[in-house]
């Protein structure tokens, strides 16, 4: 008989290992500052806005850099330029002429922007002041195909494109760290204990100079001063440490049918029982002839055939201190379905038997 196949992932987690300081977490204000613009897209090859107003102003506005004023109410054809929006993120620390890459996307209906150049964009930022400036070639990895009867072939999305190096950075943006009170670092996950040893390892190589705030901010007391500090920076964030262990976590995804555990999931004593019921709905329609020289009418007569199978499964005792593990070789060993498999679990954890935070996706 065919078990209907289900993917059961397990992870478990191994005694902790030392991990740097800088891959748990970051120093506060040393993070990367969204820039977006509007601009426009030219040289294209009949694959633009055509009419749009916004590609009409934006070139209106571009024509008037060089003093080329186009007369009143007068709206060119635009087929060969697009609007677009250009987005960016400006690194920590980036300075003055320094090139970054930008992301350039279509506003309107354009149908592709392969072989379009950029004209020069300011990108702004948060505080909507200008912190670099965009132009060049657009490297486009779609394509999009219309033929003249209205077919269309389309490769992934064409209306989108990146310039490499695209950006200049026109300013720089102040992290704030060399003046600050004190340094920050903050973990990625939040977790007490974690918090606590970094601390703790700071401390018994550099001094006591840092405490944990709450579980994700380490303070850390240090000379003002921006070369002081980034030395000091540097040593932290080589420094090794033994993460707390994970909680105990089971992801299900009820779709996939995946299950990923780690090793801290532990099960309670319990028994479980599980069952399938079919029900089996069979249609054979019969025609039905009149007699001969008679009035009557060929006729379809239904005739339904319901059948109902309920499998019995012996109920099976989990021991307590199990590993979810065990309960896992257990439902693939009486073949039980991702669904199923769900239901079990979910069951375990109302009954109190399943010792682990449950997130089903």
């Amino acid at each position: 008989m065919l078990k209907r196949l289900f993917a059961a992932l397990l992870i478990f987690a191994a005694p902790a290992q030392a991990e740097r300081v800088k891959d748990l977490g970051t120093f506060q204000g040393l993070r990367a500052n969204q820039l977006v613009g509007y601009g426009i897209v030219v040289g294209l090859a009949g694959t633009g806005d055509d009419s749009l107003d916004y590609a009409t102003q934006g070139m209106k506005g571009v024509t008037s850099r060089f003093g080329l004023t186009l007369p009143a109410g007068v709206n060119p054809a635009l087929k060969n330029a697009a609007a677009v929006m250009v987005t960016a993120e400006l690194p920590a620390f980036a300075k003055p002429g320094q090139r970054m890459d930008v992301t350039v996307s279509a506003l309107g209906k354009a149908k592709s922007l392969r072989g379009g150049t950029l004209i020069l964009a300011p990108l702004r930022g948060a505080d909507n002041e200008i912190y670099a400036m965009a132009q060049g070639s657009l490297a486009v990895g779609g394509l999009g195909v219309e033929a003249a009867d209205g077919s269309k072939v389309s490769v992934n999305v064409p209306s989108a494109g990146r310039i490499p190096g695209g950006a200049t950075v026109e300013r720089a943006v102040d992290a704030g760290f060399a003046t600050s009170p004190t340094l920050a670092f903050n973990l990625s996950e939040a977790d007490l204990t974690t918090a606590q040893r970094v601390a703790e390892v700071i401390n018994r190589n550099l001094g006591a100079i840092a405490r944990a705030t709450d579980a994700v901010t380490i303070a850390i007391d240090a000379p003002v001063g921006a070369e002081v500090r980034t030395a000091l920076m540097s040593r932290i964030e080589n420094l090794t440490v033994s993460p707390a262990d994970a909680p105990a976590r089971v992801i299900v995804n009820a779709r996939t049918g995946t299950v990923v555990v780690n090793g801290a999931v532990r099960i309670g004593p319990a028994a479980v029982s599980h069952g399938k019921l079919t029900v089996a709905v069979q249609e054979e329609p019969r025609v039905i002839q009149p007699a001969p020289f008679s009035r009557g009418q060929t006729a379809l007569e239904q005739s339904s055939d319901i059948e109902v199978i309920e499998q019995q499964a012996p109920m099976f005792e989990i021991s307590g201190g199990a590993s979810l593990s065990d309960i896992v070789k257990a439902v693939n060993a009486i073949g039980a379905a991702p669904s199923d498999l769900v239901a079990i679990l979910e069951a375990l954890k109302q009954a109190g038997a399943l010792k682990a935070e449950l997130v089903v996706l």
